[in-house]
């Protein structure tokens, strides 16, 4: 059997485009195969990118929450300090008050209180009645007075009017007081004003 030239032609043509597609389907494959790689380069980058991202919102959320924590706890402390000490300035005016009566009940001589003398008796009483009323008063609200005869010298708590030497005396206590001291709620109000023994 002889073929002929124009079908030998076909059959090569045939092969070839055969070739052509097998050659075609290798490199479409090849391309497929480096195209999901960068893809995947992508997402990994972008993966990378938003949990860096979320690492830093998650930052800022948990220092927000702190520092609105931290100005609750602020203001709740100054909302309370505001609750005790807010009656502060009137206390120091009473203790005006307060120092006036210790010294009307001071000044009048005991020997005059007498039956004798029903009238000086009767408001003498009245002053000393008055007087434990209004430490009562001031002990209710938080105001407590300081005395510190014999007490070691705290310079928080008691200013020195002056300093000598006395026998029988430790030195650094407090021999006289001037004027009594208070405080309220703890914090000193207004320091007693006192003498300080010293070495002789």
């Amino acid at each position: 059997l002889r073929t002929s030239p124009r079908l030998l032609c076909v059959a090569t043509q045939q092969k070839n485009t055969g070739q052509n597609l097998e050659e075609d389907q290798t490199q479409s494959q090849n391309e497929q195969k480096v195209e999901p790689s960068s893809a995947e380069k992508i997402l990994t980058e972008e993966k990378a990118k938003l949990e860096e991202q979320l690492k830093e919102v998650t930052d800022k959320y948990k220092r927000a929450l702190a520092d609105a924590e931290n100005v609750r706890q602020r203001s709740q402390k100054l909302v309370e300090e505001a609750k005790l000490y807010g009656i502060q300035s009137f206390c120091k005016d009473l203790l005006e008050v307060a120092d006036i009566l210790e010294k009307a009940t001071e000044s009048v001589p005991k020997e005059e209180i007498k039956d004798e003398n029903p009238h000086l008796k009767s408001l003498y009483e009245g002053l000393v009645m008055t007087e434990l009323q209004i430490q009562k008063v001031f002990k209710k609200h938080g105001l407590l007075r300081l005395n510190p005869v014999g007490a070691k010298f705290d310079p928080y708590e008691h200013e020195a009017l002056f300093h000598a030497p006395m026998e029988g005396k430790e030195p650094g206590t407090i021999a006289l007081v001037s004027k009594i001291g208070y405080k309220l709620h703890g914090r000193t109000l207004r320091p007693a004003l006192v003498g300080v023994v010293k070495d002789a």
